[in-house]
C-alpha cells in the first residue's frame, strides 16, 4: 500500500524511524511547528490543503494529535484520512493515552521535552492532557465566546501552567548521544525545576505508518467524512457519528 503522511516536524526523528521500518511505501511531508502557533483555524486550513493535494495513495495519515483542535473539521475527500486519538504529541511519544494519563496524574505540574521539542519546538505551547480543549489562543476564545468570557476561559485553561515544577525528558531510544538529555536537564536547572527522564514508546507512531489502526487508538475517516473533536475519551470522531 502507499500512504501519504503529513506530520509535525516535532516528531521528525521518530516518524523517520517509523517510516524506515514500515512495510508500506510512505511519502512524507513535515510541516513547521510554527503552524501550531497560528491557532486551530489557520492550522486546519493548511492541513486541509495538504490533504487535498495528496494523490495516488491509499490513505492520508496525520502525524498530529488533536493539537488544540487543529484536526477538528478536516475532511477526507477521495481517500481515507487516519489520525491517532490523542490530545497532543506527548501522548504519542509515550505510547498511549493511558500511560500518559498515569504519568500525568502521578506527576502534576510537569513540562515535557523530547528530541523534536528541543530541536524544533521549544517555543511550542504544551496542551498538557487537553487542559485547553476548545482553543489554544486567547483570540480564538474571544472570537467564539466574547471578550469577557473568552478572557476568563483562557485564564482558567492556562492557570495550570503557573504550577510547573518538573521537566521530564522523553527518551525515544533514537538519540545519537546524550546531548538532548543534557539540554533538557540544563533547562530544568535554569527554571529551578526538578528533572526526570522517562522512556518513551514509539509503537503508536509505528502502527500509524504500518496500517495497523485499531479503533481505540485511531480514527479512520472514509471518503466524504469529516473529523470532529469529541471532547470525551475518544478525542476525535466522525462528524454525525460516535465512532
Amino acid at each position: 500500500m502507499r500512504f501519504q503522511l503529513i506530520s509535525c516536524e516535532v516528531l521528525f526523528r521518530e516518524m523517520c524511524d517509523a517510516v524506515a521500518h514500515s512495510p508500506h511505501q510512505v511519502d512524507v511531508q513535515f510541516l513547521s511547528k510554527g503552524l501550531h502557533d497560528l491557532g486551530g483555524k489557520a492550522m486546519r486550513v493548511e492541513l486541509q490543503k495538504r490533504i487535498d493535494a495528496a494523490v495516488g495513495c491509499d490513505a492520508v495519515l496525520m502525524g498530529y494529535a488533536l493539537c488544540g483542535n487543529g484536526l477538528h473539521g478536516l475532511e477526507a475527500r477521495t481517500v481515507p484520512l487516519v489520525a491517532p486519538r490523542a490530545h497532543d504529541c506527548i501522548a504519542l511519544l509515550m505510547g498511549s493515552r493511558e500511560i500518559y494519563a498515569e504519568y500525568f496524574d502521578a506527576n502534576p505540574g510537569t513540562y515535557f521535552r523530547s528530541t523534536g521539542w528541543l530541536e524544533r519546538g521549544k517555543g511550542l505551547q504544551q496542551l498538557s492532557m487537553g487542559k485547553n480543549p476548545i482553543g489554544t489562543t486567547l483570540s480564538e476564545l474571544v472570537e467564539r465566546y466574547g471578550e469577557e468570557n473568552g478572557r476568563y476561559l483562557f485564564e482558567e485553561f492556562t492557570r495550570y501552567q503557573q504550577h510547573y515544577r518538573q521537566l521530564t525528558y522523553i527518551e525515544s531510544g533514537l538519540e545519537p548521544d546524550g546531548r538532548f538529555e543534557a539540554q533538557a536537564a540544563a533547562e530544568a536547572a535554569e527554571r529551578g525545576w526538578q528533572f526526570s527522564k522517562v522512556r518513551g514508546n514509539l509503537d503508536w507512531l509505528r502502527r500509524l505508518v504500518n496500517g495497523d489502526w485499531p479503533e481505540h487508538d485511531f480514527l479512520v475517516v472514509p471518503p466524504g467524512g469529516r473529523m470532529a473533536a469529541s471532547f470525551d475519551e475518544q478525542i476525535i470522531h466522525i462528524e454525525g457519528s460516535m465512532s
